[in-house]
């Protein structure tokens, strides 16, 4: 393969904004080396493509959706990568895809019988067109129009079916709802205004019908996520149909959300925009564990309040990746640096601790207490939805990192590489090289490689979690370094300049119901089992709940290189006080929670929330 840079210069590929390269190197460049050979290029095309089959052979469920997310990363990634079996697998897919279309404009895995009803087939074409537009080939553009052209005819305003998108699928309509982002897309690409007439057609079914997604009147109600069930259903109803009337689907709803951003973008709508923010920062604050991760059983149930407790199917990668693709998007949107702060924390917790250490694979559900395993298999496909969604994280973490508005370039993640954008307003391209092992260490050094001499301004993150950050400019200090808010530095640079940045990567100590988490800058730590150091749910004593509970941790060696990150801290452990071992506090240690239970075994266990004897 060659040398990974993500190329977003792409003018054909309207989907995505155009940031300019990012070139990893150090740790995360081979995480991602290592996810592109073992995961994205070693995925069997064939079987992805093979429910798109001659209409005597459809038999429906969920399987259509598979192509669709594993091209939306891989023809970003074989165009970045020139990995020569990525881009035949890439090419050789699109033609089966193509092959697949009907006369009439359908993709899909259901009969005209059973097509745009209750099941996911509207979802399924969905991720069709997100494949479809992920690609340069002018095929596969009139191929999606195509696709959207039979969407329209069949749910659309006076469509065959007699229904209207949201009356489709289970879930109030969100699964189906959640088409509207790939139909912006296509709207960004052609400008032909039946598309947009259809988005429009699209968000009023989401907002405005009373048993609908209902996006935007709950939001501004202030009706947290887990508490919209209900709304414009009889008792019975809700009861009957559980799933057909249920607005507590993660995944789905996010999506939703996206979409409306999309929208927003082209036509505007404070309301819209507001509804948006307020439900990002409510499933922020009510729904978001430590390690970034939210869901359970793929639902919405005020998580953060129980985040200490064993739950069943916990932090859904689905969920993970669409909730990071969701933080881009508003940070796109709004260019407030709390969306990357919250991507932050969810790509270096939850989404590389459900990474398998040799990225060939993605967790399906990823418990804060417990081991880790491989997801099951849907559709008999011998793949799951997961899976397939896994790599789509690390493009938003590589579109996120380093973006460009106006005369101004923003550093938005820090890893160690290369970072280069075109301005927009000046048409100048910047580029700094990133010297780090962020988040292992607090320093972080950028030197710019722009040519010649070019006045324009860096905006560098400053994350709310580091209190006393501080940032040299060729030596010279900088003043007024705010944390939750970007550091701009308007100056005329020279090639060489270099920028040191020195986080405050202190401890911090989170209490919940009798638990104590810990966490260091935006990694959450963790116990593991490979420490040997007693059993993980062996009690702290009831000192851990003091306000003034303050342990040091101190790095050390692992000793093992599957864990990247591990620290040792002086703990009151053992709640037995009469024992007199137990009276004396004990060393433990604790590494990264990414890097916690990755053995995938199980007796490779992991422990975040530990508990405290009262």
């Amino acid at each position: 393969m060659k040398k990974h840079a993500l190329v977003l210069s792409l003018s054909c590929l309207a989907a995505l904004p155009l940031l300019g390269e990012t070139h990893l190197t150090g740790p995360l460049a081979a995480r991602f080396d290592a996810l592109l050979a073992k995961h994205v290029a070693a995925t069997d095309v064939d079987t992805l493509v093979r429910p798109f089959a001659p209409a005597d052979e459809k038999h429906g469920r969920w399987q259509s959706e598979f192509w669709g997310k594993w091209m939306h990363s891989a023809a970003p990634f074989a165009e970045m990568t020139g990995c020569p079996l990525l881009k035949a697998k890439v090419a050789r897919g699109l033609e089966a895809i193509l092959a697949a279309q009907e006369p009439g404009g359908y993709i899909g895995n259901y009969t005209d019988e059973t097509r745009m009803g209750r099941g996911w087939d509207v979802w399924g074409v969905k991720y069709t067109l997100m494949g479809l537009l992920h690609t340069s080939d002018p095929r596969a553009l009139e191929a999606a129009k195509r696709l959207c052209d039979y969407l329209i005819a069949e749910l659309g305003p006076n469509g065959r079916r007699g229904v209207a998108v949201w009356q489709t699928g289970s879930w109030c309509g969100m699964p189906s709802s959640s088409v509207l982002e790939p139909v912006m897309w296509l709207y960004n690409r052609t400008h032909e205004k039946r598309y947009l007439d259809f988005a429009d057609f699209l968000v009023r079914g989401m907002t405005e019908e009373e048993k609908g997604p209902r996006l935007v009147d709950l939001a501004l109600k202030g009706v947290p996520v887990a508490d919209r069930n209900g709304y414009g259903f009889t008792a019975a109803e809700t009861n009957v149909n559980h799933n057909l009337h249920n607005r507590l689907k993660s995944y789905e709803e996010i999506s939703c959300y996206q979409g409306l951003l999309e929208y927003y973008q082209a036509k505007g709508g404070d309301d819209l925009l507001r509804a948006t923010v307020m439900t990002a920062k409510e499933i922020a604050a009510d729904e978001v564990n430590l390690a970034g991760g939210c869901s359970r059983e793929e639902n919405w149930f005020h998580g953060a309040a129980k985040q200490h407790l064993p739950s069943f199917r916990l932090q859904e990668t689905c969920v993970t990746v669409t909730w990071m693709r969701f933080m881009e998007k508003l940070l796109e949107v709004t260019g407030d640096p709390w969306c990357a702060d919250e991507f932050e924390k969810t790509f270096y917790n939850a989404y590389l601790a459900a990474l398998r250490r040799d990225g060939g694979e993605f967790a399906a559900y990823t418990p804060l207490n417990g081991s880790r395993s491989s997801g099951m298999d849907h559709c008999h496909l011998h793949l799951n939805c997961c899976n397939a969604n896994g790599p789509r994280g690390f493009l938003a973490f590589l579109r996120t990192a380093f973006t460009a508005k106006e005369d101004t370039a923003f550093v938005n993640l820090y890893a160690s590489g290369v970072h280069t954008a075109k301005l927009p307003k000046s048409g100048r391209t910047v580029s700094f090289d990133a010297y780090t092992h962020y988040p292992k260490d607090c320093f972080v050094r950028l030197v710019n490689r722009t040519p010649g001499e070019q006045r324009f301004t860096l905006a560098l993150r400053i994350p709310a979690w580091s209190a006393k950050t501080v940032v040299t400019v060729e030596g010279e200090p900088i003043a007024d370094v705010k944390a939750g808010d970007y550091l701009r530095i308007d100056r005329t640079w020279k090639p060489g300049d270099g920028i040191d940045v020195f986080f405050d990567l202190s401890l911090r100590v989170h209490r919940l119901a009798n638990h104590v988490a810990f966490t260091r800058g935006p990694i959450a730590l963790a116990r593991d089992t490979r420490f040997g150091d007693g059993p993980l749910d062996e009690p702290l004593r009831e000192a851990a709940l003091a306000a003034d509970f303050a342990p040091a941790f101190v790095a050390v060696r692992s000793g093992d290189a599957d864990i990247a990150m591990a620290f040792a801290a002086v703990l009151p452990l053992g709640a037995h006080s009469e024992n007199p071992d137990g009276a004396l506090p004990s060393v433990v240690r604790f590494c990264d929670y990414a890097s916690a239970a990755n053995l995938w075994r199980p007796d490779n266990a992991c422990r975040l929330w530990l508990p405290v004897e009262r």
